[in-house]
């Protein structure tokens, strides 16, 4: 079999399986799908504890269609092959290399405006290579390129859990139709393909579920995502070789492997996401490493324990679920799914949501339900065949979801998300039931999120937001809105004043809090993810290459110091928000929803506090310990509590800043970092300093009964007493002294001002 294509160096004919491994170079690619360099096949394909998903490179999938029927050209892979031999497979599958003529690089350009001539250059030398299709039978224009998917699997069914190959590409997919197969050559070659079969998609529905089949990862992944849903690519074969209907070249489309092509001799798991944990969000887990504390090193912080054990068992978050109100006025059956879906895309906030009062309980749970959904759609990035489609489900989404009592969507989100998407009729009908008031308000606040999501989808964040005027408009859509939502259903519960549904400006301030913590947490999952949301106008002074992945590098001493630099401005841009917080919060008069409100804040700044001049912000994400969250939740009663917290963490802040000024570091947000610390401590301080002096005798109370419990003191005329009985009076010490002294504090100082005033 001679190679037709004119001055290539390349024949396949002449080559064995070893030789290609040994002798084709493939185009080693960044995870934005850059050419960065070259290696042979057999060290991209090696997966080894050093490179454990061997090395990213370009590949390319052909669909070959016969229009007359419909059917799609699959090839069985030779039981010779290297990987993946013997599995069923699209038509063809390989690789443009290095030194080819007609060359098989595309430059950017080509990608974006769809040409990509030299993966199509790749495609017609191996069609002819493995299938012996002449070039003269392949115009390049006839060639229809789709889109671009970034995937890795470990050729485990055939190599075993530790298979020392894999593949790792972004593969670009091409689509080309003949009138008839009768009008094309088809003759397998022996060391390529074993068998050939013309399928309908019927047939290829039936194969898969035949269980004695093996198929490519790389195919099913494209196959069940773009080709045999219904509508899917494959359904108007002409609609998708003429139009742009289906074309995305801006994206590229990640996703793991099956479970069981994990692993490999490196050991590797997700990349992009947890496979198969149905407890986790949806494209919110496992991207990217989580750094979090040790056991040990919890267990250092002893009042955090304390503290976990009091919220678990002793002064948990009351639920409201189970009151006469509610159970009267909603559907049990479908109250339970609203709950239990709540609790499964959204550990964090469902607690918070069920210890509100009974009147505004189910109606803040319905509008995080209604928003978590519309968030499913917007967050999927391969669901949707362009643009235009995603833009218009999510305009769409407030009179579909929530006007159509009958609405669902399958094949969108993943685990529970896509669940509550396609159960969504019974989260309508407790919505359903909701007062007028209640809904009016989600319907508002739900259509103009999914205008600014709309906004956003088109925009390229792969290198973040522009500037910090849309960094905060993205926010606001997102959060922001969420504020404004939440407190006009405050005003109209009748728990708080009406006033309180008009202050918009403190709202949308406590949302971009939130949502700017999450962000500048977040910087490496949302990188790797491709859509980040850093502001350019501030990360571009940082980075020397002009990239935001620039961060990442962290092994170069000058990168690790810009980073810092960077990440100490955003932190300061959202610390100066706190004092607006704060604002709001004072505001609340119900308890209830005042811890609602509280707990995210305080999470927030502990959060902020451990990112500060911290470089794990750039190797992973970054938590606090569960311990800190539970004892800074058991700590949201009382503005005084909230403002101690603030007021503490304001100064851990401020003095690693002056830690690290004295050490010789010069920031360039060091002035601005501090000023913004001592704003909130003298806010705060006096707050702090009433917490601090009602802690100081239960304190000393609990350490008195402690050493009373094991005889390392002794009182006279005290009658001995077990243990348990005094670590209980202990407890309730801890738990109910600071509050009966703040109480008393309180009550003083207004007989204090009352004599004072007479």
């Amino acid at each position: 079999m001679t190679e037709p294509s004119k001055g290539s160096t390349w024949n396949g004919a002449e080559m064995t399986q070893t030789d290609m491994m040994e002798k084709d170079t493939v185009l080693v690619l960044d995870h934005d799908d850059k050419v960065t360099g070259s290696a042979s096949k057999r060290a991209s394909h090696e997966f080894t504890p050093a490179q454990p998903r061997g090395i990213l490179h370009r590949a390319f999938s052909v669909f070959l269609f016969d229009e007359s029927t419909g059917e799609l050209l699959l090839q069985q892979r030779a039981s010779t092959k290297i990987t993946f031999p013997n599995v069923w497979t699209n038509t063809c599958c390989s690789h443009p290399l290095h030194g080819m003529e007609p060359p098989e690089v595309d430059r950017p350009e080509a990608v974006a405006d769809g040409t990509v001539t030299g993966v199509k250059n790749a495609a017609i030398r191996k069609l002819y290579h493995e299938l012996g299709i002449p070039a003269n039978e392949l115009p390049i224009e006839g060639f229809k390129f789709l889109t671009r998917l970034h995937y890795w699997a470990a050729d485990t069914v055939t190599h075993g859990e530790k298979s020392p190959w894999g593949e790792h590409e972004i593969d670009y997919v091409l689509f080309f139709c003949v009138s008839d197969k009768s009008k094309i050559t088809v003759k397998g070659h022996p060391d390529e393909v074993d068998d050939v079969k013309w399928v309908t998609k019927d047939k290829l529905l039936e194969m898969f579920e035949d269980k004695s089949l093996l198929f490519s990862p790389w195919f099913r992944i494209i196959a069940k995502r773009w080709m045999v849903n219904e509508g899917g690519w494959w359904d108007d074969l002409k609609t998708t070789m003429t139009t742009s209907k289906h074309c995305d070249f801006k994206n590229v489309h990640r996703f793991d492997p099956p479970k069981e092509h994990l692993g490999g001799s490196g050991d590797a798991g997700p990349l992009f996401e947890k496979v198969g944990d149905q407890s986790k969000k949806q494209g919110a887990y496992g991207k990217v490493k989580t750094h979090t504390e040790s056991k040990m090193q919890q267990l250092k912080h002893l009042d955090e324990v304390f503290s976990a054990v009091i919220l678990l068992y002793v002064k948990p978050l009351k639920s409201n679920m189970k009151t006469d109100f509610i159970r009267k006025t909603f559907n049990r059956d479908d109250l339970k799914f609203c709950d239990e879906i709540l609790v499964k895309v959204s550990r964090s906030f469902a607690a918070v949501i069920r210890q509100l009062p009974a009147s505004l309980l189910v109606d803040i749970m319905i509008f995080y339900l209604a928003l978590r959904a519309l968030d499913t759609i917007e967050d999927d990035t391969t669901a949707f065949a362009s643009h235009e489609e995603k833009i218009n489900e999510l305009k769409n989404f407030r009179k579909n979801a929530l006007g159509n009592p009958n609405w669902s969507m399958d094949g969108v989100g993943e685990a529970d998300e896509k669940r509550l998407l396609q159960e969504f009729p019974r989260a309508h009908r407790v919505y359903a039931a909701l007062n007028p008031k209640s809904r009016e308000i989600i319907d508002d606040i739900t259509q103009r999120m999914a205008d600014g999501m709309a906004e956003y989808v088109g925009k390229d964040l792969g290198q973040g937001t522009r500037d910090i005027s849309e960094y905060n408009r993205y926010c606001h859509f997102v959060a922001g809105l969420v504020g404004e939502g939440l407190s006009r259903l405050f005003g109209q519960s009748g728990l708080e004043d009406e006033s309180f549904a008009k202050e918009l400006f403190l709202s949308d301030q406590m949302g971009l809090f939130l949502q700017k913590t999450n962000i500048i947490r977040d910087y490496l999952e949302d990188y790797v993810d491709g859509r980040a949301f850093w502001p350019q106008s501030v990360w571009k002074r940082y980075s020397t290459t002009g990239d935001l992945g620039y961060f990442a590098n962290q092994e170069s001493a000058e990168v690790r110091v810009k980073s810092l630099e960077c990440l100490n401005e955003l932190i300061t841009d959202a610390l100066e928000l706190v004092p607006d917080c704060l604002k709001y919060l004072s505001k609340i008069k119900c308890v209830e929803i005042f811890r609602f409100c509280a707990i995210p804040q305080v999470m927030a700044i502990a959060t902020l506090t451990k990112c500060y001049a911290n470089p794990d912000v750039f190797t992973g994400v970054v938590k606090i310990r569960k311990g800190m969250s539970c004892k800074l939740i058991l700590r949201t009663n009382t503005n005084d509590e909230v403002h101690e917290t603030f007021y503490v963490f304001a100064k851990a802040i401020a003095n690693t800043a002056l830690s690290q000024r004295q050490a010789g570091v010069v920031d360039p947000s060091f002035k601005r970092t501090i000023k913004v610390c001592e704003t909130i401590c003298e806010g705060t301080e006096a707050a702090y300093s009433r917490q601090v002096q009602a802690r100081r005798l239960p304190m000393l109370a609990c350490l008195v009964l402690v050493f009373l419990s094991f005889g390392w003191i002794s009182l006279p005329n005290l009658p001995s007493l077990p243990k348990v009985a005094l670590w209980g009076a202990g407890i309730l010490i801890y738990m109910y002294g600071p509050d009966f002294l703040k109480a008393r504090s309180a009550l003083t100082e207004a007989y204090r001002l009352k004599k004072k005033t007479l």
